[in-house]
């Protein structure tokens, strides 16, 4: 199996804890090669996880991308989003040829379970799998070309199939749709992978790449704002929530944060304290803005209508305020 992330001394924390809990799980798993895209990680950071695949008996490798806006042969804004979720765009540039498949783990997901069965799932045609992500605003998906009935793809945990991205000259695909779309879309990469392969994704059980705020999502609601999501059972999104595979912390109310109330925070805690890591204070921040946010999940589950009303009047704002920053 191979493994990769992206990031930089910011988020590195982040992935030390992705990173200690795919290890921790996957032991039986007899080949686990680990490459971590850095964009600037300091030599102690480098160290240290290099340090936490030692104590699995395990490789890890750092491949330096240094100023990533020079591999773009134009201008890019990624709208207050880390550059460094661009780098998924050069994987199979950046990777050795003899790495012919690759899992792609954003740094803000912590694994739960073995990831055999994902590493060894059929992509068939497709070069890419990924799971959907419903709830994403129709606007975006009309910006990159995508008809409402059409699935978009979350980006943070992808299975590509690397000799088929190469032969296809994904990269390619990837870099003259952003340009096409004047190097700036509301999530730069995913918003990118979305449009350019549209078609060449194969969907994956929600498990794969659980966002911790779908608890509070029923599944008819996804099912109305995207009628493909239907393609996932209502009993598979259900054990998505029950026994998630992989978690994702999407959405403002994340287990680092001062105040936050997460369900799912303390998986993230468990392995930050096994970490070099450990002890890192939360990042502070408003906690009255945590409880709301809180209270806003909670509010979700009881009237799915609340948080199409609170997407309408303040989610529509974050995306015109990128769209015009």
């Amino acid at each position: 199996m191979n493994v990769v992330y992206a990031s930089n001394d910011k988020y590195a924390r982040h992935l030390a804890v992705s990173l200690y809990s795919l290890l921790d799980h996957n032991k039986k798993i007899e080949t686990l090669d680990i490459w971590v895209l850095s964009m600037g990680l300091s030599e102690e950071t480098k160290d240290r996880l290099c340090g936490i695949a030692e104590e699995f008996d395990r490789e890890l490798s750092v491949i330096e991308l240094g100023n990533i806006k020079e591999r773009f042969s134009y201008k890019v804004d990624t709208g207050g989003f880390d550059l460094s979720i661009m780098a998924r765009l050069f994987l199979g540039d950046v990777l050795p040829e003899h790495v012919e498949r690759v899992l792609y783990l954003d740094c803000d997901t912590v694994v739960l379970s073995s990831l055999e069965r994902l590493w060894k799932a059929d992509l068939g045609p497709f070069l890419l799998g990924a799971v959907m992500e419903p709830t994403i605003y129709p606007c975006i998906k009309n910006e990159i070309g995508l008809s409402p009935e059409e699935p978009y793809f979350n980006s943070g945990v992808l299975l590509i199939d690397l000799n088929q991205w190469r032969e296809k000259n994904a990269q390619k695909l990837l870099l003259d749709f952003y340009r096409s779309k004047g190097g700036k879309l509301f999530a730069g990469d995913q918003d990118t992978i979305n449009g350019s392969l549209k078609g060449r994704i194969r969907p994956l059980s929600p498990r794969y790449n659980y966002f911790t705020n779908y608890r509070y999502f029923h599944y008819r609601h996804l099912v109305r704002l995207s009628p493909v999501y239907a393609m996932i059972t209502e009993n598979g999104f259900k054990e998505a929530g029950r026994h998630p595979a992989i978690l994702h912390f999407m959405g403002d109310e994340r287990p680092w944060k001062e105040g936050n109330l997460n369900h799912y925070r303390r998986a993230y805690e468990k392995y930050l304290a096994k970490t070099p890591w450990a002890g890192t204070p939360k990042e502070t921040g408003n906690r009255f803005y945590m409880a709301a946010y809180h209270l806003m999940n909670y509010g979700t589950y009881l009237c799915p209508p609340f948080r199409d009303f609170i997407s309408r009047r303040f989610g529509m704002k974050l995306v015109n305020s990128r769209k015009g920053s």
